[in-house]
């Protein structure tokens, strides 16, 4: 039997299990806080009109529909792979399981160049710079070539380090909505904009709501990601299921709290028309505060470590897939005296670079708005195979015990996210063109691969995602 703070593994040293349900709970409220809800709730707005807080409370039910299967598959295969392995074993096909690895890879970077562009026009505000479009994208190409170099330098994951980013996030957020309380008392709000639905004459009230929620799911992402850290935690089949349905709960009250304020303190146009809508928010509610001075930084703070998050988890990806022999051998580069993987670094940078230009290059487009939607557009489509994968796998019975998700809901979250990647949904064409050029990426790496491989005499290669370092 392991010990109190080891896991077992066959091949090699054991995750240590440092995690209780404290720390796993703000390491979920961490990730799921940050990037989306600072930098989109303008463009929800513009979508829907005042009634934004609407499509964040559909898109918190819907992930918490998902979460329920990913419950059920955490408690019931507590390994640290997360859709990877899911996939892998209820369909068994080893291309399918590339491309949903591929997916969740190329995610994190549209996240991470989401964040960018917000890190971006935060810096841009704090600073009173006043800068252009051209300006803004400059800044935030070197944000994430900075981001590269401290993802070169090498930063190992502190659970520590997350509480404090966990609270420093959480922080901007509840300060938003403590200001917008004391206007709303103070009789500065307009109550009558927040049950407003006020949509582009091209959709009906349905086809606008469901294209928000497409957007504002990009804020509530992240609880997915908790998963990996199965391997980590103490009696993670037990401590689980309350703790993410519990995160999410809280970062879904937080989310339509912060919609209700901005709508009420803001009018939709000045809300869609900022890069930073919750700066406006501030301004309104207590203009003789200079809390509007403080918020851009946190901001700032927030979206970073997103950005950082999300490009270590993308490197590390590339790179385990490299090691497999499923993606060219030399993103597996190791650099011999930082021990981090150099060449997938500068990959997944270099890709990320190019979203962030190709977006830009029409000063008129919502760049966040469409890295962002491009995000969710991807995560909802691995969100979709992680709920069939529930109905595969409940023919495979294991002898502990497990959470189950309840009948049926893993068939509404299947078709949730499938309605919410196709276009019927009124997701911008910009979102596909994004998400089909980098699902081209991944076609052309894994038939070079194949060719090489095949050149080389190397038997074909078969992922394993329980081997993955992600």
């Amino acid at each position: 039997m392991a010990d109190a703070t080891t896991s077992t593994a066959e091949d090699g040293p054991a995750l240590k299990r440092v995690m209780g349900p404290k720390l796993l709970l703000l390491f979920i409220i961490g990730d799921i806080l940050g990037t989306g809800i600072y930098a989109l709730v303008g463009q929800v707005a513009e979508e829907v009109g005042g009634a934004a807080w609407v499509p964040f409370l559909v898109a918190f039910a819907i992930a918490m529909i998902t979460a329920f299967s990913y419950l059920e598959l955490v408690t019931k295969y507590p390994q640290a792979a997360g859709a990877a392995l899911y996939t892998h074993k209820a369909f068994g096909i080893h291309f399918l399981t590339f491309m949903v690895t591929f997916v969740v890879m190329s995610s994190g970077i549209t996240s991470a160049s989401t964040a960018s562009r917000a890190f971006a026009a935060n810096l841009n505000e704090g600073f009173g710079l006043d800068l252009g479009n051209g300006g803004i994208v400059l800044i935030a190409l070197g944000f994430m070539l900075l981001v590269a170099l401290v993802n070169f330098r090498g930063v190992g994951e502190s659970v520590k380090l997350n509480v404090v980013l966990t609270l420093v996030e959480l922080s901007g957020l509840l300060l938003v909505i403590l200001i917008g309380i004391y206007a709303i008392a103070g009789g500065d709000a307009d109550w009558s904009r927040v049950v407003a639905f006020d949509t582009p004459e091209d959709k009906g009230v349905f086809l606008a709501v469901t294209s928000a929620t497409s957007l504002a799911f990009f804020a509530m992402v992240g609880f997915e990601d908790s998963v990996n850290m199965a391997e980590e935690c103490h009696e993670p089949r037990r401590i689980f299921p309350k703790i993410m349905i519990t995160g999410l709960t809280i970062t879904g009250v937080i989310y339509v709290l912060v919609a209700i304020c901005a709508v009420a303190l803001v009018p939709v146009g000045p809300l869609a028309a900022s890069e930073t809508p919750l700066v406006e928010v501030v301004r309104a509610g207590a203009p003789g505060i200079p809390a509007d001075l403080v918020l851009p930084f946190i901001s700032m703070f927030a979206v970073a470590n997103s950005a950082l998050i999300n490009m270590l988890m993308a490197s590390r990806l590339l790179y385990g897939m490299a090691n497999q022999a499923v993606l060219p051998k030399p993103l597996a580069r190791v650099h011999p005296f930082r021990r981090t993987p150099w060449v997938s670094i500068i990959f997944t940078t270099l890709i990320s670079f190019a979203l962030i230009s190709y977006v830009s290059l029409d000063s008129d487009s919502d760049v966040v708005s469409a890295l962002g939607g491009t995000t969710s557009l991807l995560l909802l489509a691995v969100f979709t195979v992680v709920n069939i994968a529930v109905l595969v796998l409940r023919r495979d019975r294991i002898a502990e015990d497990h959470f189950r998700a309840p009948p049926g809901l893993p068939v509404v979250g299947a078709v949730a996210s499938l309605y919410l990647v196709l276009p019927f949904s009124g997701r911008e064409t910009i979102q596909y063109e994004l998400a089909g050029l980098l699902l081209l990426l991944g076609l052309v790496l894994y038939a070079i691969t194949l060719l090489l491989n095949r050149r080389l005499g190397v038997k074909k290669a078969a992922l394993d995602p329980s081997k993955l370092d992600g």
